[in-house]
C-alpha cells in the first residue's frame, strides 16, 4: 500500500502537479515506515513550509479523519484508541498540533472546523 510505486503511478496518470500534492500530503514513502512519533513530528515540520495546495488537501484529509474519530469515539469510547499506532495521548497531541498549524497557515472555515472537532475529541477524552 502506498509508497514510491503508488506515487509513480499517480504521477503517470494525473501528472506531476497532482503527484507533488500527494507526496506533500504523505508522512513517508519509506518502507518499512519510520517510528510513528518520528513520522508525525517530521510531517508537522513539513506543514510549516508546505505550499497552499498541499495545506488545502492535507487539511481536508485531517478534518475528515478527525470527524471520523469523533463519531467513532462517541460510539465506542476509549476502545477507539486501540485502532491507532500512536497512543491516545500521542494521537490527541498530533491532532491538536495539526489544528494549530492549519489555523496559522491556512485559516478559514475548514481550519476552524478542525479546531472545533479536535476540541470535542479532547472534551470526550477529558483532556
Amino acid at each position: 500500500r502506498g509508497g514510491k510505486a503508488t506515487l509513480d503511478r499517480i504521477r503517470n496518470e494525473f501528472g506531476d502537479r497532482v503527484g507533488d500534492i500527494v507526496e506533500g500530503c504523505s508522512d513517508t514513502l519509506e518502507h518499512p515506515k519510520p517510528p510513528w512519533r518520528e513520522r508525525k513530528e517530521a510531517y508537522l515540520a513539513h506543514l510549516e513550509g508546505a505550499p497552499p495546495e498541499v495545506l488545502r488537501v492535507s487539511l481536508a484529509d485531517k478534518l475528515h479523519n478527525a470527524r471520523a474519530i469523533l463519531s467513532d469515539y462517541r460510539e465506542v469510547g476509549e476502545e477507539l484508541w486501540s485502532r491507532f499506532r500512536g497512543t491516545r495521548e500521542e494521537s490527541l497531541w498530533y491532532y491538536r498540533s495539526l489544528s494549530e498549524i492549519f489555523a496559522r497557515r491556512y485559516s478559514g472555515p475548514l481550519a476552524e472546523e478542525l479546531e472545533t472537532t479536535v476540541n470535542e475529541i479532547e472534551a470526550l477524552a477529558g483532556d
